[in-house]
């Protein structure tokens, strides 16, 4: 009976340890998954890579997902066309095409989104760090040069934020009216509600040419401050 009791509590303890590491990382996951965001290029950082090379690489991320979010959304317009130019008997498959269309264009604006917020965290700790070790210069050439190098990126760098804020900043109205005409098709899916949205194309193409219009002058901001980043070296 006793060699029984001690078995249990054994096994008990035994449990209790191989568990001990499952239950150590299920409290520290919010704390890890709230941050690594935040810290990934002070990750990057011990590996040698600057903060300057971090900035330049997400400016091109923000491009990238940009110009990815610009053909989605004239893939959105496109299928817009169809639905309001489609013969009655494919009327739902047609549909079935600009709802996903939508989600893709959504999904895109939401990457974009999320790509420039990453570009805001990472250029704030590079000027906060760049304005911080000014003071450590010994030489007050150097120093003021350094300071009016900072002083011009920082205006280049606004000059592209805005242009950046601009795009993203566009593709919400545009967004909400593709959104409004899925959920109207979705709710009337007839010959009347295709009669009822075909005399909006007009302005959804003009929406939809603003939209890329600032993508595509956001897009030429991010390649300029690029280039010129690369030529500072």
């Amino acid at each position: 009976m006793k060699t029984t009791t001690v078995s249990k509590i054994e096994r008990k303890i035994s449990l209790m340890l191989k568990l001990m590491p499952v239950m150590a990382a299920l409290m520290l996951a919010p704390v890890f998954l709230s941050g690594c965001a935040t810290a990934a290029y002070e990750v990057q950082e011990r590996f040698g890579i600057e903060k300057r090379d971090i900035l330049v690489d997400r400016v091109k991320g923000v491009a990238k997902s940009q110009i990815e979010a610009k053909e989605e959304f004239a893939d959105a317009l496109e299928a817009f066309r169809a639905v309001v130019a489609v013969d009655a008997g494919e009327l739902e498959d047609v549909y079935d095409d600009l709802s996903r269309a939508y989600d893709r264009a959504d999904d895109q604006a939401n990457e974009v989104r999320s790509r420039v917020k990453s570009v805001k965290r990472v250029s704030r700790d590079l000027f906060k760090e760049w304005e911080a070790e000014l003071s450590e210069y010994s030489d007050a050439g150097l120093r003021r040069a350094s300071e009016r190098q900072l002083r011009e990126t920082e205006r280049r760098y606004e000059v592209l934020v805005d242009k950046m804020d601009d795009a993203t900043g566009s593709m919400d109205p545009v967004l909400s009216v593709f959104k409004d005409r899925v959920l109207y098709l979705k709710h009337n899916l007839n010959a009347r509600a295709i009669a009822a949205l075909n005399a909006e194309t007009a302005d959804l193409e003009d929406d939809v040419a603003r939209l890329i219009a600032e993508m595509e002058q956001s897009i030429s901001a991010a390649d300029a401050f690029i280039a010129e980043m690369d030529g500072s070296v």
